[in-house]
């Protein structure tokens, strides 16, 4: 075989099989993929002819789905962050942080919708020396960064990123707080959750409190739990969960976005992929609201 048939062997051997991205691209420039839906498509084939594998068709699609979430899909609510209080002392501070083992903390005066600031666990580390300098909490604040709750998830990541922060306050439309995001929330969306050795299991609840008229539900949240949290009454002769209830009364998978009311309570699918519902907005009415548990706050110091 001569040199130059050997070189067009080896020029051609690349054609034989595509890679994702000439996959990919290939069909984009020509003008075949157009809409979400076919993009999806060209990823899930290339799982199935194994040119990427599943983690990396997920993180692919994650990224995709961000693009649609807005910061009130995916904050931790309210009810559930831990304040400091801007007159706690040093002590205060240590057993804050010992026991619920986060690294930031938003520091709050008179009242929770007043946060001047945040506290970062770290700072403190310089106060644990044999002659410290005298403690004041004020002093070692970070600026607090206010998002809105409508704000779209993949321009929050954005920001982190070039702003350099890593936590967010999200406020309602009325200016109180709803919540708060960390990149690490957004993360999770792409790469799935991030654990440590301080996570704990089921550490998210299946129904949480994001207002007081709406909660985030897990699809997979037992229907028995679901009654009981809302005082409903949907059947579990067919299916276990309400994510069951909510496909079964849409007659197929529905996407994200969709929205559909039952017994009164509104249902807004706000994760899905193409198996499974993942999550669910719930709002309910004033009169729903009675007897419903309301999640435990942490008492105002």
């Amino acid at each position: 075989m001569t040199d130059e048939h050997s070189n067009n062997v080896t020029q051609l051997e690349p054609t034989q099989k595509k890679s994702f991205f000439e996959s990919l691209f290939g069909r984009f420039f020509q003008g075949e993929l157009k809409n979400r839906e076919e993009l999806v498509e060209v990823i899930r084939d290339s799982e199935q002819n194994e040119l990427i594998d599943q983690d990396t068709r997920e993180m692919i699609e994650g990224v995709m789905e961000i693009a649609e979430l807005r910061v009130r899909d995916i904050m931790i609510p309210r009810s559930q962050i831990v304040f400091i209080d801007e007159t706690q002392d040093l002590e205060g501070c240590l057993d804050i942080i010992i026991e619920t083992a986060h690294s930031r903390f938003p520091v709050i005066a008179d009242e929770r919708d007043n946060v001047r600031g945040i506290l970062h666990a770290k700072d403190l580390l310089k106060f644990l020396r044999e002659k410290p300098e005298e403690f004041d909490l004020k002093q070692l604040l970070r600026p607090v960064v206010i998002v809105p709750e409508s704000k779209r998830v993949d321009r929050m990541l954005k920001e982190f990123r070039s702003e350099r922060f890593h936590m967010a306050i999200v406020v309602d439309e009325f200016g109180a707080i709803s919540g708060l995001v960390t990149i690490e929330d957004i993360l999770e969306q792409i790469v799935g959750d991030i654990e440590d050795e301080f996570d704990e299991e089921e550490i998210v609840a299946n129904i949480r409190q994001l207002s007081r008229h709406t909660y985030a539900v897990r699809a997979l949240t037992d229907i028995d739990d679901f009654n009981a949290q809302f005082n409903t009454h949907f059947a579990d002769e067919e299916v276990d969960t309400i994510g069951g209830v909510i496909m079964q009364a849409f007659g197929y998978l529905p996407k994200r976005g969709e929205e559909i009311t039952l017994e009164n309570v509104h249902f807004k699918v706000t994760s899905a992929d193409s198996r499974r519902i993942i999550q669910l907005r719930v709002t309910v009415t004033d009169e729903q609201l009675t007897g419903i548990e309301k999640p435990e706050e942490t008492p105002e110091d």
